[in-house]
């Protein structure tokens, strides 16, 4: 027990003066990163300090940090508690990181070091300037960093490309047990609203981005209704197994982030599994990952060079090939690196690469066709109806429960309401017992 003691109170005094050593480190020499988890290649996050000691003659120590939701970023960052220098939100978790001055401008002279800002697509600056606030411009708080599509994956053994290519797909009885949805609100809310709204897209009615960014009463019943009608047919709400359920052959249908989808399609080959992936022609959801500046980061410095370094073509690239996604870099060196002249279609990329990228052989999952990314839209903060959505979602995943799992769980809580009188009423005649043997031992007494 000693040594046990003695142990303790040695790694105490370690963790002491591990923390003492931090607190009196200046922040200037710290840059604190917070992003999504498997999102950056290690070696490039490995490399910047060497590369910023390079551009600047100063030594800087990462502390990294990764999350998973969206709102729990947001969380730390409004309550202040967390003095983050430079995080990776999504594009409707900026717009309201705007709306509600959590944001600094991210620097744009570097000294002796390029300004690789420029390097980010005019198309993904143009988007991300859809969030400005009046006299604050987005794209001067914001850096694009990764942006793809929500679509099918889809295993085409099972399922032909004219089913993947429409949200029906998701709403098909034959399909039944073989598709998962993705456990995200946002994406899901704006899947249900375009599906049940497809005859009106057609026919011109509404637009995608209209569908996807109302938030009236009558939408989100609509979405309730259709949402609760899929619950029969799908396998599951995946928030990250998805991909390896479709790898494995055990789903067929998997509504899921481009990205994740190229990851799957890959891995698919190699064990015999044949995958592809469809953007559904009534349209979806683009989306845009950024990188912003917190109002309470404590070195703005550090976390503006990151962000440049981050655009260099070269760490794009390795970016890119580490999580799959695609990188908002439009420079000649990422399209030399993508053309893949096996490939037997040609995209027009011109909105993304410039107008000479008209006609190009690139994987048409990472980047979309220009008729592909026009009938999408960028799902945009929902503001104060966000409440109301969440109770919404809660409502649809709450009663999502089998018959069989229903009962186990009510048999369950019988036996513990049994099992718990039981233990009161002995809890209660031991009692009752002790206080007839103290009478009787006071009686003698007397």
């Amino acid at each position: 027990m000693r040594k046990i003691n003695k142990w303790l109170v040695a790694c105490a005094c370690a963790l002491f003066s591990l923390t003492g050593c931090y607190n009196t480190e200046s922040r200037e020499n710290v840059l604190k990163i917070y992003n999504w988890a498997d999102y950056i290649d290690e070696d490039v996050l490995a490399e910047f300090p060497q590369w910023y000691k390079e551009q600047t003659g100063e030594d800087i120590r990462i502390v990294y940090q990764t999350f998973d939701i969206n709102e729990i970023m947001l969380t730390k960052i409004e309550r202040g508690h967390e003095d983050f220098d430079v995080v990776c939100p999504s594009e409707y978790i900026i717009e309201r990181m705007l709306r509600k001055g959590l944001l600094l401008p991210i620097d744009t002279v570097f000294g002796k070091t390029p300004n690789y800002l420029h390097n980010e697509s005019p198309y993904i600056r143009e988007q991300l300037d859809m969030l400005s606030r009046p006299g604050h411009r987005a794209s001067d708080y914001a850096v694009g960093y990764m942006w793809g599509t929500a679509g099918i994956l889809f295993n085409t053994d099972h399922v032909p490309a004219e089913d993947a290519g429409t949200w029906a797909s998701l709403w098909n009885l034959k399909y039944k047990n073989k598709i998962l949805m993705k456990e995200s609100y946002r994406d899901a809310y704006g899947t249900a609203l375009i599906y049940a709204n497809a005859g009106n897209l057609e026919k011109g009615k509404v637009t995608v981005e209209e569908l996807m960014n109302d938030y009236s009463q009558a939408s989100i019943d609509t979405v309730e209704k259709y949402l609760k009608e899929m619950k029969p047919l799908i396998a599951g709400w995946e928030a990250d197994f998805g991909k390896e359920m479709m790898t494995k052959g055990k789903a067929w249908l998997n509504m899921t982030w481009s990205g994740d989808a190229v990851w799957a399609i890959e891995e698919a080959e190699g064990v015999g599994v044949n995958l592809d992936y469809e953007v559904p022609a009534e349209g979806s959801n683009v989306w845009y990952d950024g990188w912003v500046i917190p109002k309470y980061a404590k070195n703005k410095k550090a976390a503006s060079y990151f962000i440049n370094y981050l655009c260099r073509s070269d760490v794009a690239l390795r970016n890119m090939d580490a999580c799959g996604y695609v990188s908002a870099v439009a420079t000649p060196e990422i399209l030399e690196a993508k053309i893949d002249t096996t490939l037997s279609y040609f995209s027009d990329l011109s909105y993304f690469f410039g107008p000479a990228a008209d006609s190009l052989p690139i994987d048409r999952v990472q980047y979309p066709d220009r008729k592909v990314v026009e009938r999408c839209a960028m799902i945009r903060d929902s503001g104060d109806k966000t409440e109301l959505v969440l109770e919404m979602w809660s409502r649809v995943k709450g009663d999502n429960l089998g018959v069989g799992v229903v009962i186990v769980i009510l048999v369950s809580v019988g036996v513990m309401v049994v099992f718990t009188v039981y233990r009161r009423l002995q809890r209660y005649r031991h009692e009752k017992a002790q206080r007839r043997r103290r009478n009787h031992r006071k009686r003698k007494r007397k």
